[in-house]
Order: structure tokens, then C-alpha cells, then sequence
């Protein structure tokens, strides 16, 4: 109309630190899009996205414990039955590999949205990590029958799962905002995640309980991130059959936050050449 000045919208370049992270927030909508979609491209109209989210843990479950239990004859946590003692562990672990995995190829699988508009690209591997969260609620139900199975309740601890749940995200965060980031530049990476996530899986306290693990080395191991949270899960989940290693979990979130700012730090770095790289 004549006489009125039409608004005009400026995009930021998010040069600026603070700018940056407030167009996170303007920008929230476009995370519940890109969510959506990833878990609409895992589970719509198909079976094999339901059927591996229940599979996968079932089966690693029921492997680990014939090795751990029945072969090498390891101690489950207190009188907890050992799958569930396992179950417990698969949770975090199997929440944190399918993160990883998702948010390390993120970026790749967008290209064609990077190359057309303006948007914090922090979004997108962050987005990702949905999928691995509706994969955690789908086994938390599947071990909620196991439970039920053997008649073993959870106690008061099961109030702190969220705060474990919300560290096993920053754990899989950090390292895949780095691993994405460097993804686009060498595509190598591709190659390396899965080998690495399986002797994860080994040398992580999955399919065993993480204090069999000598005394002496109890503090190293917990500088594995994933340790701490495979033990508050299990804390949670186990009650008092569990008992938490106090500072190996400090060690743990240190080395999670430490993660998580090297991530963040090279993910910004790299930002502004992904459109070109890709």
C-alpha cells in the first residue's frame, strides 16, 4: 500500500557469537521440521525401522548374555538378573551409537538445503539425534516388560533417568558435531565411525558390569564418556542392585563437556565452508 514502508527482514550471518545462538531460537521451528522428517524417513511406512529398533537391542541383549553370563561366568550388578542388567546398559549405549551414526552423516544428507538458505547448521546434526531418542523410548518400553518378567521394580532412582538421558545426548553431541564437520571435508570419516562405534560396544561396560573392572584402573576407564552413562542408567534403572562409581561419574562429564566444546568449537569453525565443500 502506498504511504507504508514494507519491513524489511535482514539474515543474519551469525558472525557474531551471540547472534548466532539467538537465531537457534528463532530458528526452532526448522528443527521440529528436520526432526520430523528423520523420524518419518526411519519408521513410515516400513517395518524394518520398528522391527530393528526392537531387534537390535533384543538380540545384542541375548548375545552378550551368553558370552558374558553363561561363557566368561561375570557377576551381574547385585541380584539383578543379567539381561537386565544388560538391557540397562543397551539403552544408553544403543542411543548414543544411533546418534552418533546419524549426526556424523547429517550434514552430507542435507547438502541441498545447506546450498540454498541461511540457517544456524547447527540444527541439522542436532535434529538427527530424535531418532536416536524415539529408538530409546521403543527399548525403555521393551525393558519395562522385562521387568515385569522377572517382578524387579525400580526404586526412587528411576526419578534421575532423565538427567542421564539428557547426558547420554550431550555424550553423543560433542564428538558428532566434530566427526560431522570434518565429515564434509574428508569423506573418510564415513568409513571410520561404524568400525569405531563396534569396538565401542566391546570396550564400553555393555555387556558386563563395569565393576569388574580392577581397581586400579577404574579411574582410567571412566575417562570412556560412555562409561558414566552407562552406570547412572543403570543406577536408575537397577536401584539399589546398582551401585554408582561416584568419581569415575565426574570424570565422565568432564570428559563429556570437553567433548562438547571441541565439538562445538571445530563445528564453527568449518560452518561457513560448508556450502561450498558440499
Amino acid at each position: 500500500m502506498e504511504g507504508r514502508s514494507v519491513p524489511m527482514q535482514i539474515i543474519e550471518s551469525g558472525h557474531v557469537e551471540k547472534n548466532y545462538w539467538r537465531d537457534l531460537w528463532r530458528y526452532r521451528e526448522l528443527f521440529e521440521v528436520l526432526a520430523w522428517r528423520d523420524v518419518a524417513v526411519r519408521y513410515k511406512q516400513t517395518i524394518i525401522g520398528v522391527a530393528w529398533a526392537l531387534l537390535r537391542p533384543v538380540l545384542t541383549m541375548a548375545v552378550f548374555t551368553v558370552i558374558f553370563s553363561r561363557l566368561a561366568k561375570l557377576p551381574s550388578e547385585g541380584n539383578a538378573p543379567y539381561p537386565l542388567m544388560v538391557m540397562a546398559g543397551m539403552l544408553p549405549w544403543t542411543f548414543f551409537s544411533t546418534a552418533l551414526s546419524d549426526a556424523s552423516n547429517s550434514l552430507i544428507g542435507s547438502a541441498g538445503l545447506i546450498g540454498k538458505i541461511y540457517f544456524p547448521r547447527l540444527i541439522i546434526p542436532t535434529a538427527t539425534i530424535v531418532v536416536a531418542f524415539v529408538d530409546l523410548l521403543i527399548s525403555f518400553a521393551i525393558l519395562c516388560v522385562m521387568m515385569a518378567w522377572y517382578k524387579f521394580w525400580p526404586t526412587w532412582q528411576i526419578l534421575f533417568l532423565p538427567l542421564f538421558v539428557f547426558l547420554a545426548f550431550l555424550a553423543s553431541l560433542g564428538p558428532g558435531l566434530w566427526v560431522t564437520s570434518l565429515n564434509v571435508k574428508y569423506r573418510d570419516f564415513r568409513y571410520v565411525m561404524p568400525f569405531a562405534l563396534q569396538l565401542g560396544l566391546y570396550v564400553s561396560p555393555v555387556g558386563f558390569s563395569s565393576s569388574v573392572v580392577p581397581a586400579k584402573w577404574r579411574l582410567l576407564y571412566s575417562f570412556n564418556p560412555v562409561v558414566g552413562v552407562i552406570d547412572g542408567f543403570r543406577w536408575c534403572i537397577l536401584g539399589r542392585a546398582s551401585r554408582i562409581y561416584w568419581t569415575g561419574l565426574g570424570v565422565s562429564v568432564v570428559v563429556i563437556v570437553s567433548f562438547l566444546l571441541l565439538g562445538i568449537g571445530q563445528f564453527r569453525r568449518m560452518e561457513k565452508t560448508f556450502a561450498d565443500l558440499i
